[in-house]
């Protein structure tokens, strides 16, 4: 398994460059990119950004030595593929195509796609085959790409289970869709080693955040070792299904002495793959 961590948790002003070279110097294998709509660089990059600026920061990479193996988005919580409005759900597939594009220029195998949502405008019968329209759009792009679509498990009161979101994965009969799976997000309704072992090889991508249960909401979320997660528990489980992907944490930078942040994540995502 390879330890990486979400841009997001650098210290504010810092360049890509400078963002390697420390993920490098901490003992992190990879970073995680983040594309947005309009995006505020180096955290998020625009979902316009070009093929030529996509592989200066991919060289940047390969110099220091950094994988950049999967990107994040927040872009379809405003965009979801579930939306009762078609002009919206058009808009997400028309953004996701942009990003797997954006993802091959940078090498990225995995797109992280957050499916859409249950609302009181999204019946969750209708917003999962809305979901299932959309992401069927986008597998011949994905195929194109050679990119991954990395479904999200997040708090959108839907895939609320991993028996279904092993069976949504599956509908889709395609190698070009998998799960991209957050430990952290369903701490509070399950247990994150029982959806690794159903989940097993559909799982493409890992996400990794605490959470403390006493919180129940989320506040709950923590650093790395600091909450609830059976740590051990999951370790075990992602090396019985053979995972050798990349483990990311997502976690928000420290208000001072941010770049601490990033070694004691290398340092923990190192105890948590050894079990």
């Amino acid at each position: 398994m390879k330890k990486s961590i979400n841009i997001w948790a650098f210290p504010p002003g810092m360049s890509t460059s400078e963002v390697f070279k420390l993920a490098k110097d901490a003992g992190l294998d990879g970073v995680e990119l983040n594309i947005e709509e309009k995006g505020n660089p180096p955290y998020s990059l625009p979902i316009t950004f070009t093929e030529e600026e996509a592989i200066e920061i991919r060289k940047e990479a390969e110099k220091a030595g950094i994988l950049l193996g999967t990107t994040s988005s927040g872009v379809h919580w405003q965009y979801r593929l579930t939306s009762p409005d078609p002009a919206i759900r058009e808009k997400a597939i028309e953004y996701t195509k942009m990003r797997l594009r954006i993802n091959s220029w940078l090498g990225a195998e995995v797109l992280l796609l957050v499916p859409g949502a249950v609302s009181p405008d999204e019946p969750y019968d209708v917003a999962i085959e809305r979901s299932k329209e959309g992401i069927k759009c986008l597998i011949g792009e994905a195929e194109k790409q050679k990119v991954i679509i990395g479904v999200e498990n997040v708090w959108n009161k839907m895939l609320l289970s991993p028996l279904e979101m092993r069976d949504f994965v599956d509908s889709f009969q395609s190698e070009w869709v998998g799960a991209y799976f957050d430990v952290g997000n369903v701490l509070n309704y399950s247990f994150p080693e029982q959806w690794i072992r159903i989940l097993g090889q559909r799982i493409k991508a890992v996400h990794v955040k605490d959470f403390r249960l006493s919180a129940g909401n989320f506040t709950g979320f923590v650093n790395l070792l600091e909450g609830d997660v059976n740590w051990p528990e999951v370790s075990k489980a992602l090396k019985e299904i053979d995972y050798q992907g990349f483990v990311t944490a997502e976690l928000p930078a420290y208000k001072f002495h941010p770049e601490l942040l990033i070694y004691e994540t290398a340092k923990a995502l190192e105890a948590i793959i050894k079990g």
